[in-house]
């Protein structure tokens, strides 16, 4: 027997003896004592604590007592429970196999995984690490030990040893860095020693914290382990201590941080104080770290990991560009609490004084209309990625004729702030700022203005960027009980640079400045940018006008309504968006059960623009799901169609109108020969439904044959032929007259790839369905088939396949129906329509959705003979089928794919993504196959076994939204991501896609 084999044996025998529990032992890590997993009979866990030889029993006692005390005094605690040993003792003394004493106990064992491993880590999670660390933290407030007044290097509050061994690190930037960070600890010292010490963690690094939860399962803390470190501090050293682990390698560490903070508050709550010497504090801590590591590595220079395990720090210390006044300001936001000392005396002032301050324009404009360029109200600008000079010296233009003066919203998400500086990241569809921070007054350039109470100049100058402030003044304000704030002008004459230098004093109702034009503004409309801050702090000169949605807390609380310095009332200028709540609930009580919603937090959208949808905050998303806009979302041309003929005339088929037959023309273009008549009508769904009719009236038979878990509408007659409707749970079931046959998908089906007469075999598949038609007496009337199934799972039949069973059809009297609605008119790239890449010819041919770009259209196109057969006399009419405005859009519609070269966009893009598909599924094993042509495009997410994982894609789907990216699933299983956007996309966008999904999958693994 070897010695592991003879420990494990020995502790499960100890294990029996003392705590009367038959278990399997599994050795866990440790650094100095012995863990083991320990598994009994009846499948409860614990952890046996064997510590190593010579162990002071101080701190053994110590921490037993402390998890005594919590379980105690906050059960609900995700803590690990002492068990007793059978003789009621929660400490032992025993011999190990070589006969050496150590000290033994047992925990229960927690469920979970540790912090450092699980992914992603949100925000949510983070506050509930907060919660818990508080929750402990109290707890132990009231705990008493005499080995709390340890001395050891890891108490923050003796941290100042780093002080002396700096020199151990050798790159003199780094170590300027933490000698400078250990200055600033040491002048924090004096008010640090002045707060209340009590027991606390000390360690609740990302091991010490477990987290429950997988795949779509909401991430929850199931545990805060390891007392070890424990000893008397400020509590905030605790709180600091945890924070300098979660920011490491965030991406949004100040998110992270007030998450954290908030989190704690809640439970447990925090002074400014405490607040303000957080950072500091944090710093501390992985300063301490880094100079310990460098030490160890000195000791140890064989052992990699110990100069390993400080690269995050670095990272973190060296890389962040976090502000520590801004910094300071959005914790105490986070947790409801005055951003800046005297920040609630200073907003009571300006409430007391609202109606006595000079008025900014000179007029009372308590009476002024306000005008909305928000996201839902307004279409400024066009294109929200670009405003050129000439749109935005137009914006509001539609609001001048309400009055001399008008004004625009506070906290009014826009789109106007459309230049990429406004962006947080490096894609169209990353973070942006949108909300408005400032009431805006618009009137005519040259207005003078005129201060509401007197005020110091703290800024006066020139901005000339595009889109910036042109000229800016920003004045300092006192309040009579000595509380500072400030206000700043933005997009002023910079006439004034002449007049005003930093420090002069501007009275109460002195004229100033005046109102710039386009020219010498940044470009806008004339008006004034009025804005307040409680502090300058991390934005001295440099305000933001505009906030990040996400982040309205902070900017909220920095930049208040300055609506009582105009002598408003905040409701008449704050702006309220619609709120996405209230519409999901009134959704829910006025409309069907069955009316289903993307994403488990569904997104409210009110704009779009090429590939790219808009929520009503601003956010933007990438769309790499729908088809339907189909040249992107409201393209200018449509627009221009479309408003052009609503005032012309909106008739239908009954009257004759050159839009139809240009609309016809265009369309037959695109099509082989033999198809010659057109069938306009309002959706795909009522297409497929006709050409049903015109298969049974050219025929005589009324059986179909099509591929099983096909989709073609929602009428009656279309869902007969759509199994992936009618064989779902509560569906109408397989009518007698229709015969399902296997979808030809070579990955999953029947026949591999790797058979080359898989085409063939997949064909012969509709022999027996043919001869079970005509058994039953229906005859065939057809067949039709997504000519590239989507809702089947984005499949690519192999070539060859529809030829066969188009002969088929065709030798049992039957007509072969091409359902082009999902891959048509340019989609695939390389084919202007599927049906092209498995070289048939149809018999028809429908189309849908993306034809109108959004507009309510469909299209058949069929033979002279068949539609001679269904001219029997009986009028076919579809009131909006055919009608100018559709034929006009949809004629549009084709020529944007030709003159903006979509269809060959369509290639490269596809391209682009199927490469960066294709190398994800290289690197992942749950990605089983990756497939497609163009924009057409599946990833199969499957499990280990090989078998679906719905789970895995209903994850991926839903952190791709989180991301800012629309994607879909389809397939069986709804185990295939749906990669299907606009036209319009980009390579910058497929590049956001390939690396937005490489890191969820990433999490996913």
């Amino acid at each position: 027997m070897d010695n592991t084999a003879k420990r494990i044996q020995h502790w499960q025998s100890v294990l029996a003896q003392k705590w009367h529990i038959n278990a399997e032992l599994t050795p866990l890590d440790g650094e100095y004592d012995l863990n083991f997993r320990a598994t009994a009979e009846d499948g409860a866990g614990y952890i046996l604590k064997v510590m190593r030889v010579g162990c002071d029993h101080w701190l053994v006692d110590m921490q037993v007592k402390a998890f005594e005390h919590i379980t105690a005094s906050q059960p609900q605690l995700p803590c690990p429970t002492v068990i007793p040993a059978a003789d009621a003792a929660s400490l032992l003394t025993i011999g190990d196999e070589n006969g050496q004493e150590r000290l033994v106990w047992l925990l229960g064992q927690l469920p979970g995984q540790c912090y450092a491993h699980i992914a992603p880590k949100s925000e949510a999670l983070i506050h509930e690490v907060g919660q818990v660390l508080a929750g402990t933290a109290m707890a132990l407030a009231d705990f008493h030990h005499d080995g709390l007044a340890r001395d050891f290097k890891w108490d923050l509050m003796r941290a100042g040893w780093i002080g002396d061994k700096t020199t151990c690190i050798t790159d003199p930037a780094q170590r300027e860095m933490i000698t400078d960070i250990h200055a600033q600890f040491a002048a924090l010292m004096p008010a640090l020693n002045a707060l209340p010490k009590q027991a606390i963690h000390n360690d609740a690094n990302d091991y010490n914290i477990l987290v429950t939860g997988a795949l779509s399962a909401p991430r929850r803390v199931s545990g805060l382990i390891d007392l070890g470190d424990m000893c008397a501090a400020p509590r905030i050293c605790d709180l600091a201590i945890a924070a300098a682990y979660i920011v490491l390698d965030h991406a949004r560490p100040e998110a992270a941080l007030a998450a954290l903070v908030a989190g704690y508050h809640a439970v447990y709550p925090l002074t400014t104080d405490e607040l303000d010497m957080l950072w500091p504090l944090l710093r501390m801590r992985l300063a301490v770290s880094v100079v310990n590591s460098t030490l160890m590595a000195a000791d140890n220079p064989d052992d990699p990991y110990v100069t390993i395990s400080q690269a995050p720090a670095w990272r973190f210390l060296e890389g962040n560009t976090l502000h520590a006044g801004l910094l300071a300001a959005r914790l105490r936001a986070a947790c409801g609490l005055p951003v800046v000392e005297g920040a609630e005396r200073v907003q009571a002032w300006l409430g007391q004084e609202r109606g006595n301050f000079a008025p900014l324009m000179g007029c009372d404009i308590s009476d002024a209309p306000l005008g909305s360029l928000s996201v839902e109200q307004s279409t400024w600008p066009r294109n929200p990625f670009h405003m050129p000079l000439e749109e935005a010296a137009r914006v509001g233009a539609e609001f001048e004729d309400q009055g001399r003066i008008w004004l625009g919203y506070y906290h009014e998400p826009r789109l106007i702030y459309a230049e990429p500086a406004f962006r947080k990241g490096p894609w169209k569809a990353s973070d942006r700022r949108t909300v408005h921070l400032a009431v805006d007054v618009f009137t005519a350039a040259g207005t003078p203005m005129f201060a509401p109470l007197r005020g110091e100049v703290f800024v006066a100058e020139y901005r000339a960027g595009h889109l910036d402030y042109g000229g800016v003044i920003i004045l300092r304000h006192e309040t009579p009980q000595g509380d500072p704030f400030y206000t700043l002008y933005g997009h002023l004459d910079p006439e004034f640079l002449d007049r005003l230098r930093v420090g002069q004093v501007i009275e109460r109702g002195e004229e100033f400045c005046r109102l710039g034009d386009a020219t010498m503004n940044g470009g806008w409309a004339a008006h004034v940018h009025f804005q307040l801050a409680l502090t300058t702090e991390g934005i001295e000169a440099d305000w933001p006008g505009v906030g990040d949605p996400d982040e309205m807390y902070l900017w909220r609380a920095i930049c208040p309504n300055p609506a009582a310095l105009l002598n408003l009332e905040d409701d008449k200028v704050r702006y309220v968006p619609t709120s996405k709540h209230d519409i999901r609930e009134a959704r829910q009580q006025k409309f069907g059960g069955n009316l289903s919603l993307s994403y488990a937090d569904p997104v409210m959208l009110v704009r779009g623009w090429k590939h790219h949808l808009f929520d009503e905050w601003g956010r933007p998303y990438l769309d790499a799901y729908n088809n339907v806009p189909h040249v992107g979302h409201a393209h200018p041309r449509i627009q221009a169609v479309a408003a052009d003929q609503l005032k012309r005339i909106n008739s239908n088929t009954r009257y004759l109108h050159p839009a139809q037959t240009a609309f016809a023309d265009k369309i037959l273009s695109k099509l082989p020969d033999h198809l010659q008549v057109c069938y306009f009508v309002n959706s795909g769904t009522e297409a497929n439904e006709l050409a049903l009719r015109l298969a049974r009236a050219h025929t005589g038979a009324k059986g179909m044959v099509t591929p099983d878990h096909g989709y073609h509408g929602n009428t009656t007659g279309a869902v007969d032929i759509s199994a992936y409707k009618f064989n779902k749970p509560g569906g109408v079931g397989q009518s007698d007259w229709v015969e399902l046959v296997e979808i030809a998908d070579d990955y999953r089906g029947s026949f591999g790839r790797d058979d080359p007469m898989r085409a063939r075999k997949f064909a012969d598949l509709v022999d027996p369905a043919i001869a079970s038609l005509q058994r039953k007496g229906h005859g065939v009337a057809g067949f039709i088939a997504e000519t590239f199934p989507s809702v089947g799972g984005q499949i690519i039949p192999p070539k060859g396949y529809l030829a066969a069973v188009y002969a088929k059809i065709r030798a049992a009297g039957g007509v072969c129906i091409a359902d082009e609605v999902q891959t048509g008119l340019g989609r695939l790239g390389a084919y202007y329509f599927g049906f092209e890449f498995q070289e048939v010819l149809p018999d028809i041919v429908v189309m849908g959705k993306p034809i109108g770009n959004g507009h309510p259209l469909g299209v058949l196109v069929t033979t002279r003979e068949i539609a001679a057969s269904f001219d029997n006399g009986i009028e076919f009419f579809s009131t909006f089928g055919g009608s100018t405005l559709s034929c006009r859009i949809g004629h549009e519609v084709l020529q944007i794919v030709d003159d903006e070269n979509l269809q060959d966009n369509a290639r490269q893009i596809g391209g682009q993504l199927m490469a960066g598909l294709k190398t994800l599924q290289a690197k992942y094993d749950y990605v089983g196959d990756v497939r497609g042509m163009g924009l057409f495009l599946g990833v199969e997410l499957i499990r280990s076994d090989g078998s679906e994982a719905p789970e895995i894609c209903a994850y991926v789907k839903n952190r791709m939204r989180d991301h800012r990216i629309l994607i879909g699933s389809e397939g069986p299983k709804d185990n295939v991501l749906k990669i299907r956007p606009p036209l319009t996309i980009e390579a910058e966008d497929a590049a956001m896609i390939i690396e937005v999904l490489d890191h969820i999958l990433g999490e996913v693994a």
